[in-house]
């Protein structure tokens, strides 16, 4: 059985930083896909960043040159880095680990096992 758990959400400034942490229990490969997703009220789920194999790394148009995300699998833990936040980034952040590696196109569906959310708000 596999479990997500996702934390570091918080209250931040404009253009302040946040590192977001996931940590993953359970019989899930190293070379599985797990991503971070976001969603804001009334919104869809967005795919922020995913992580696969150590060379893989997908980020979402709105992530690219400010986001990072990592992996510590003796931790097991993924990280993301995010920086030079914008009020557009608050959401609720999610992170999310699929049965395999990571796919095109980035779907929430593809993913099965969820964190609860950690709450990003970023004022203005």
């Amino acid at each position: 059985q596999v479990h997500v758990a996702d934390s570091g959400g918080g209250s931040v400034q404009t253009g302040g930083s946040l590192r977001l942490s996931c940590a993953i229990s359970g019989n899930l490969e190293s070379r599985n896909c797990v991503g971070w997703f976001r969603q804001s009220p009334g919104k869809e789920r967005e795919g922020v960043a995913l992580i696969g194999t150590p060379s893989y790394r997908w980020y979402g148009d709105s992530a690219k040159g400010r986001f990072t995300i990592s992996r510590d699998n003796a931790k097991n833990m993924v990280y993301l880095e995010m920086k030079s936040l914008s009020p557009e980034d608050t959401a609720m952040f999610y992170c999310a680990a699929a049965n395999g590696g990571c796919w095109s196109p980035v779907l929430a569906t593809r993913f099965h096992f969820w964190g609860q959310g950690t709450q990003v708000t970023v004022s203005s």
